[in-house]
């Protein structure tokens, strides 16, 4: 067997938020969200549709949508680029999903609660050494819980789990295993087969379960990603390198920044050919205006 990678923005909405995924996902929510609990009984995925063709970034800043039996919303993204602003933007993406829950005219008592899980590939919160955060709002003297706390953050950071395969013992430590192993393995693990959604979700992600369109459209977005990896890393080394230089010229900390700026200029110039001005911004972390000034420049 071969598996796709759960990682991509393609295959991570095809395991957890196809037509067929109603299960997995219940599972996948209550090993992350609660503690393994069968706390969720039901759940309708909201727009249970493939994302569309390779275009960009902005394509992949939500991957699966959810509302539980008891009205609460979860919102699902798993993130492999560590772009700027990413923390303010999972705050506004859980904001704006509990904001456009009302119609005109609706009072604030029809607002339900919305959690947001977020997975990434990179870390996060460098100074926490657990690979699972929550955070939700509290008084910040004796940390009691705000009232009607409707927004909850969850955060899962794949780079800090370590565990190996003989080492997975809850049903949480197993689902993060097989988003970050899947693509590795070439069978399904004995201490997974007895759970019916791991199996399952295996199912989806098998290769030759998929058609040869499928697997080019997730062979380019995981080279898209990789692409974006590598000149995210160029342009930092670069400009680390030519703000050291600059540096004994304009002083050393004020130089490594100029320097870091002016190589992620170069590495946007070179994709103004091939992406939009959002996807560039993403990617490389200049502002918006940088990159239109930069296209207007060209």
């Amino acid at each position: 067997m071969r598996f796709i990678n759960p990682k991509t923005d393609y295959a991570f909405k095809k395991i957890f938020g196809s037509s067929e995924s109603k299960n997995i996902l219940i599972s996948f929510l209550n090993a992350l969200i609660y503690n393994g609990n069968s706390t969720i009984q039901d759940l309708e995925i909201i727009n249970p549709n493939l994302p569309p063709k390779l275009e960009g970034l902005k394509d992949t800043y939500l991957d699966v949508k959810a509302k539980l039996q008891n009205g609460i919303t979860v919102i699902i993204e798993m993130q492999v680029l560590n772009v700027q602003s990413f923390a303010k933007r999972v705050i506004f993406n859980a904001a704006k999903t509990y904001a456009f829950q009302l119609q005109s005219g609706e009072g604030y008592r029809m607002l339900k609660p919305v959690i947001a899980l977020t997975l990434t590939d990179f870390i996060m919160f460098p100074e926490r050494e657990k690979y699972t955060s929550r955070y939700s709002f509290k008084e910040t003297t004796d940390n009691k819980i705000y009232p009607d706390n409707e927004i909850e953050l969850v955060f899962v950071e794949l780079p800090k789990f370590t565990k190996e395969l003989e080492q997975l013992e809850t049903l949480a430590e197993k689902w993060i295993y097989f988003i970050k192993s899947a693509r590795s393995l070439d069978a399904i693990p004995e201490n997974m087969e007895e759970i019916t959604e791991l199996n399952q979700a295996f199912g989806i992600a098998n290769q030759a379960g998929l058609s040869q369109s499928e697997l080019e459209d997730i062979e380019r977005r995981e080279m898209f990603i990789y692409d974006q990896q590598g000149a995210i890393a160029l342009g930092r080394e670069e400009g680390r390198e030519q703000g050291i230089e600059e540096g004994r010229a304009v002083g050393l900390e004020e130089g490594r920044e100029e320097g870091r700026e002016e190589a992620l200029r170069d590495v946007a110039r070179n994709l103004l050919d091939r992406f939009d001005d959002d996807t560039i911004a993403q990617m490389t972390g200049l502002s918006l205006e940088t990159v239109r000034d930069l296209r207007s420049e060209s």
